[in-house]
């Protein structure tokens, strides 16, 4: 089924991918499965339709000619072969294992350890499709590199604009409604002791928005720079598949520093805040989460069939 562009475009806000690395190094996570659409045919729908709405994405920054098109369409279409077959059923484990522990208190070592679980699955994914980036990055035209440097400056603003612009009190709200939305879609609507946990949580964070802007910057720098040496004649095959391994490891673990500590600093954080929050659900939160988790396993199975 070809999606329509209301369709698309309403998916890709709900399906968006997963930023954990900018720009174009989005493609390797935008695959993992789409936990934050809500509804269990959302999820479905979301999944099948991955490597479509993936490339619409990628092409509003590279806006790629017919050749690349039917490149990154294929590869994008055998990287979700491969996600079916061997991160699914993983993450159908680590649900399960959500499930059972979802009734029971819980402690921020033990949501650290969930989140732990989930680091592989993204390494993986990236290891399997970084051979398709070192392939494409030196067919990309310096036409194409500037676009996608105006792209990555716009998708920049936007950030600035919402993260270091306008009073702590309406950025605070915008945080507070951030950890909103993935919460209640666990737990269905949160009562005012959790809305407090939320807003006791954001008021405590070492969360600095001028700090997570410069590496950004530095990704979308780095990402720029690497995909220049790229170019064709520059590096040979194996040289080119490494810059790329490099340039995903520099941004999954940043080579500064400084931001390592802060980031370490912000997942604990949101480990703590995230187990006060389980810890303060109703019985009927509690069925809720239950109930949700229980749909995602199915959801997760269900995907595990090969595409016709």
């Amino acid at each position: 089924m070809t999606l329509s562009i209301h369709s698309r475009s309403r998916l890709l806000q709900r399906f968006r991918p997963f930023r954990i690395i900018d720009g174009l190094l989005a493609l390797f996570v935008a695959l993992s499965l789409s936990l934050g659409v809500s509804g269990c045919s959302a999820v479905r729908l979301g999944y099948n339709h991955a490597p479509e709405l993936s490339y619409w994405w990628l092409d509003s920054f590279l806006d790629f000619n017919e050749t690349q098109t039917l490149k990154v369409r294929a590869d994008l279409a055998l990287l979700q072969d491969w996600h079916r077959a061997h991160e699914l059923p993983l993450y159908v484990s680590t649900l399960e294992k959500m499930q059972r522990m979802a009734p029971s208190k819980l402690s921020p070592e033990q949501v650290c350890e969930l989140f732990d679980e989930l680091k592989p699955r993204l390494h993986a994914l990236i290891d399997q499709a970084a051979p398709t980036v070192a392939v494409l990055a030196p067919t990309l035209t310096a036409e194409q590199l500037d676009h996608l440097a105006r792209q990555l400056n716009k998708r920049g603003e936007k950030w600035r604009e919402e993260w270091l612009e306008g009073t702590p009190t309406e950025r605070s709200a915008r945080r507070v409604k951030q950890l909103l939305e993935p919460a209640e879609m666990l737990y269905g609507q949160l009562e005012e002791p959790q809305l407090a946990v939320l807003r006791a949580a954001v008021a405590a964070s070492a969360f600095d928005a001028a700090t997570s802007y410069r590496e950004s910057l530095r990704r979308h720098q780095d990402a720029l720079q690497t995909l220049q040496r790229l170019q064709p004649g520059t590096l040979s095959e194996g040289s080119a598949l490494a810059e790329v391994r490099a340039l995903l490891g520099r941004a999954m673990d940043s080579p500064d520093a400084s931001y390592r500590h802060y980031s370490e600093k912000i997942t604990q954080e949101n480990c703590r805040a995230f187990a006060t929050l389980h810890n303060s659900a109703t019985p009927a939160q509690q069925l809720k989460l239950i109930e949700t988790l229980s749909g995602y396993v199915s959801d997760a199975r269900a995907l595990m069939a090969p595409r016709p």
